[in-house]
């Protein structure tokens, strides 16, 4: 039979993955089995592509994703260890206040803290506003993209803030838990999504202070 554009799409995205995996298993070597990187590659494409609304860079996020699973499972395994405190945010489809929170603590914390995000229910593309409202504190959104909650990043975290997820978000014993009450900037105007944006950074300045104080 001869063979379709989307059969030689597929084997295209196949191929990139592999070699993902063959990349992350260099990486990983003597913490992971090439077979369970292969895995955590291609299931994190899958998670990624039931969700996107562009999948043109689908394979490149998801060895990214896959990069930041395998991590955070090493550190909650303890094949790894992290000399700085890791939290996680979470929201419904971290395309918008989750996204901003973990930019914000990034760029303040300058590596004193590693930081991850995730959606109970991950959204397509980021919120329209709120790439802007970072670039105005120059802070770049250009490589961020909405993730699902997966067991490694909750088991990695240290420190979980949860921002309107509800029962979705789960719990473990070991965690510090905040639940921040935080409007949803979806569709909402410029001005609000900036008071959004600002009331995010008051929070993640207090809580860097709070972690790095207690280092």
């Amino acid at each position: 039979m001869p063979t379709t554009a989307e059969d030689l799409a597929l084997l295209d995205v196949d191929t990139v993955l592999t070699r993902a995996a063959e990349r992350l298993s260099d990486r990983f070597a003597g913490v992971f089995s090439p077979e369970t990187v292969d895995r955590y590659v291609h299931e994190s494409y899958v998670a990624l592509f039931r969700t996107a609304k562009v999948q043109r860079h689908l394979p490149a996020l998801a060895e990214h994703f896959a990069t930041d699973r395998l991590t955070a499972l090493a550190h909650a395994k303890g094949a790894v260890t992290s000399p700085v405190p890791q939290v996680l945010f979470l929201c419904v489809a971290n395309a918008g206040r989750s996204q901003m929170a973990a930019a914000l603590l990034t760029h303040h914390a300058e590596g004193k803290v590693v930081v991850r995000s995730a959606g109970s229910q991950p959204g397509g593309e980021l919120e329209e506003p709120v790439a802007p409202m970072l670039n105005e504190l120059g802070i770049d959104l250009n490589n961020a993209y909405p993730k699902p909650l997966t067991d490694d990043v909750v088991r990695a975290a240290d420190v979980v803030v949860t921002m309107g997820c509800g029962d979705a978000c789960p719990v473990l014993p070991g965690k510090r838990y905040y639940d921040w009450a935080i409007d949803d900037p979806a569709g909402q105007p410029a001005d609000v999504v900036r008071r959004i944006r600002d009331d995010i950074d008051v929070r993640v300045r207090a809580l860097l202070a709070e972690l790095t104080d207690n280092s």
